[in-house]
């Protein structure tokens, strides 16, 4: 997709949060970050906010537990919180697996919208065995694809299919946010 058929960029009016959800090697770093710069909103990358004891659990290809993952949750929680009462919005970047985790996400802050990115199996699988420099091994999808919870249809949020390439993602990503940002206060 050309920049030309790309959405023009809306600033939010209202602070808002947007977590990039999915298993590991949807994007959610690289599409989180174009989307935070073109709506211009702070990006957070989540994956920082581990405990190193979360980091090394997961480079020895060990699945992290709900009691791994609960003061983490916390940690990107109050960062997006912290966000939200200085008036800024933000593009964050975390798993958030389980509805539970999601419900953890949103229950402090006001406005917390989900993007859910999504791709088949081997098409995730791909991705992991040709990157480098990071800490989640090929042996761990299989444990995060039986964990993933998809967004309910109550949840707010939307999927969007990452197989396509990365440009053609964001823009349906940013074009899904700019519709957010076009409702009403509360919608």
């Amino acid at each position: 997709m050309s920049a030309a058929n790309s959405p023009a960029p809306s600033r939010p009016v209202r602070p808002v949060q947007v977590v990039v959800m999915g298993v590991s090697a949807t994007g959610k770093s690289s599409v989180a970050r174009r989307l935070a710069e073109l709506h211009e909103c702070d990006f957070i990358e989540g994956d920082d906010l581990h405990p190193r004891a979360n980091v090394a659990k997961m480079e020895a290809g060990d699945p992290l537990t709900d009691e791994d993952r609960w003061p983490w949750l916390a940690r990107v929680a109050q960062t997006m919180r912290e966000q939200a009462d200085a008036g800024r919005s933000s593009v964050v970047t975390c798993s958030a697996l389980k509805r539970a985790y999601r419900d953890r996400l949103r229950e402090d802050v006001a406005d917390v919208w989900f993007l859910h990115l999504h791709a088949p199996a081997a098409v995730l699988e791909d991705r992991m065995s040709r990157r480098t420099r990071h800490f989640m091994p090929v042996s761990l999808l299989a444990s995060q694809l039986a964990t993933l919870e998809p967004l309910a249809p109550a949840e707010h949020g939307r999927v969007v299919d990452v197989t396509p390439p990365l440009d053609d993602v964001v823009a349906a990503a940013s074009r899904a946010l700019a519709e957010l940002l076009n409702e009403s206060p509360g919608a």
